[in-house]
């Protein structure tokens, strides 16, 4: 089979994707290389991440509870992703979330017994983005 896989790109559910987009932007680096009020693609290095909106709030004001909610961008799912991102320098990069209070309080740097080295950040929805460097 000559089929040959790449990089993932993750795609984050955001209530709000500008504000979202900002966030990956300004403060991990990212740039924005496509997108709007729904939609944001990001690039750094070799990761890209795509944000989409869920934005659909009509599940709300539902009366018919026997049909489940379909749209598929209903507002509950942002925060409900994850993503790992492999990165060099991950001390630095730590050190950089860290200042910018940004890292999860329950994964902070730590080495890994499967030769990693790696700490989460919580995006402004509440997706969890994990970072990670091998280890030599």
């Amino acid at each position: 089979m000559g089929v040959k896989l790449r990089s993932p790109t993750p795609a984050l559910p955001a209530k709000d994707v500008p504000r979202a987009r900002d966030f990956y932007v300004d403060l991990l680096g990212f740039e924005a290389v496509a997108g709007d009020e729904g939609f944001a693609l990001l690039r750094r290095d070799d990761a890209t991440v795509s944000l989409w909106g869920a934005t659909d709030e009509s599940w709300q004001k539902r009366t018919d509870w026997e049909r489940p909610v379909c749209s598929g961008a209903e507002s509950f799912i942002a925060g409900t992703a994850s993503c790992a991102i492999e990165a060099s320098g991950i001390d630095e990069l730590y050190e950089h979330c860290r200042a910018n209070g940004i890292v999860h309080p329950n994964a902070h740097i730590e080495d890994t017994e499967w030769a990693t080295r790696e700490f989460a950040i919580v995006d402004p929805d509440g997706n969890l983005v994990r970072f990670w460097e091998r280890r030599a």
